[in-house]
């Protein structure tokens, strides 16, 4: 368990992320120029120190997360965001494909006032230039409590890319990342 409501004092920042399954999210950004770390979790919640089996219930109030730390002298929390929002389907409430809950929501947990004005005004941009058919329904919502999820969940992708979800639904965003953004690769 690690408390989140604050930025390291190395320099870094974090980002955390909600956009449906976690081990999407982490495969993405692990190729993402300037970020240092990806760490799949929970956070949103009121259980203490939930597991898979609570947040997958969809009774603990958690969301399943990404807490990316980046380094912000190479990419901006603006420019993470914008990777975000190509990733994943802003504007399903509690839904991302056939992953169907509240622990699914698109959801942006800031961790400072730049950052919740960042992710207001990129969703206002996006809005006003009319990106997606539906409304944005993205949770803007400070950070609190980021639970680690189990270490099986974590480099799911990275461990396990021929099984079948990973194939099917992982991958194709992979996929659609690394040819949107492929200058920001790392490789």
């Amino acid at each position: 368990m690690v408390n989140t409501m604050t930025q390291p004092q190395d320099g870094m920042e974090i980002a955390t992320l909600g956009g449906g399954c976690f081990w999407c999210l982490e495969a993405v950004f692990d190729d993402l120029k300037g970020v240092e770390s990806v760490e799949s979790g929970y956070t949103g919640g009121e259980l203490k120190n939930p597991s898979y089996e609570d947040v997958c219930s969809g009774t603990s109030g958690h969301a399943e997360v990404v807490q990316i730390r980046f380094d912000p002298a190479v990419i901006s929390f603006r420019e993470i965001l914008e990777v975000f929002f190509v990733i994943h389907d802003p504007t399903t409430l509690n839904r991302q494909g056939n992953d169907i809950g509240s622990q699914y929501r698109s959801a942006i947990f800031y961790h400072s006032p730049q950052q919740k004005a960042a992710a207001a005004q990129l969703i206002a941009r996006i809005e006003t230039e009319g990106l997606w058919d539906q409304p944005i329904v993205t949770e803007i919502a400070p950070a609190g409590r980021f639970y680690i999820a189990e270490v099986g969940h974590q480099e799911y992708y990275q461990r396990n890319p021929y099984q079948p979800y990973c194939m099917m639904v992982v991958q194709p965003k992979v996929a659609k990342f690394r040819k949107k953004f492929m200058g920001k690769l790392k490789k």
